[in-house]
């Protein structure tokens, strides 16, 4: 699959793409909040089950992406965020492993502030994060050891502006 040279393709619970042999077609396009105030207030964090690991791959040839969370391509390779079993499974090399939130308030890709107010946080707490923006929600990857400080983080820094 070309991937359509897309940024990034979100495999979630939510499916927002329809395949048709002519091509992908995006469906449900409602914008989300941009309103800063309400983002935060409306946070939301929830820890997915499992823990997921980043690596990178050359041949997307070989790549099934029903056992991707998330595909990046890069320059150097196609950066994969999966689930670590299966990595294990696939005999693929990682050397980070984290606990993924998703941030259940639909947020616009538009809206400003959010990502820097929250990371700034973390930040603050000496925790690392990589943030995915996907179409709907934003998804945080921390550290497994840090995973339940930051729902702790993020749920005071929404109570804390209502």
């Amino acid at each position: 699959m070309d991937y359509l040279n897309a940024i990034c393709i979100f495999n979630h619970s939510i499916n927002n793409f329809i395949y048709y042999e002519q091509g992908i077609t995006s469906v449900s396009m409602i914008d989300g909040e941009n309103d800063l105030n309400k983002l935060i207030k409306g946070l939301s964090p929830i820890l997915n089950d499992g823990e997921y690991v980043f690596t990178s791959i050359k041949d997307s040839e070989l790549l099934n992406t029903s056992d991707t969370i998330c595909t990046f391509k890069e320059n150097e390779g196609l950066t994969l965020v999966l689930e670590r079993n299966r990595a294990d499974q696939l005999g693929l090399k990682y050397n980070f492993v984290a606990s993924w939130i998703t941030l259940e308030i639909h947020s616009s890709l538009n809206a400003v502030g959010l990502t820097s107010l929250f990371t700034t946080e973390l930040a603050d707490n000496a925790i690392s994060c990589n943030v995915i923006a996907g179409y709907y929600h934003d998804h945080i990857f921390v550290s497994t050891k840090d995973s339940l400080k930051t729902l702790e983080i993020l749920k005071h820094l929404s109570l804390k502006n209502r």
